[in-house]
């Protein structure tokens, strides 16, 4: 995905952005209501499941944030890489705890 004011992409970071373009168009034209139950389902599951259902609505979870962050991480300044970053760690560390039964 070219952006403005951007070189286009090359190795990696281009084929990770050509497969995801197609999850992306149709995530766009869903409506805005669809993702957010998505999310919040899966939030949900994460807080009120146990064990390895609560491990894998955390894990699907920051999956799918550490993917939106990765497509965007070129345009983010350092304080939302850094917040997109502490928030994928987060729901992973929280998702290897279900996964142990810490929580």
């Amino acid at each position: 995905m070219e952006t403005r004011g951007q070189a286009p992409a090359r190795g990696a970071r281009a084929a990770v952005e050509r497969w995801s373009a197609a999850p992306v168009v149709f995530l766009h034209r869903l409506p805005r209501v669809v993702l957010l139950a998505a999310v919040f389902a899966l939030l949900v599951a994460g807080m009120a499941g146990t064990g390895m259902v609560a491990a894998a609505g955390f894990l699907l979870l920051a999956v799918l944030l550490g993917w939106f962050a990765y497509l965007n991480w070129p345009r983010l300044d350092v304080q939302a890489r850094l917040l997109r970053a502490g928030a994928v760690a987060l729901l992973a560390l929280l998702a290897a705890g279900h996964a142990l039964g810490r929580f």
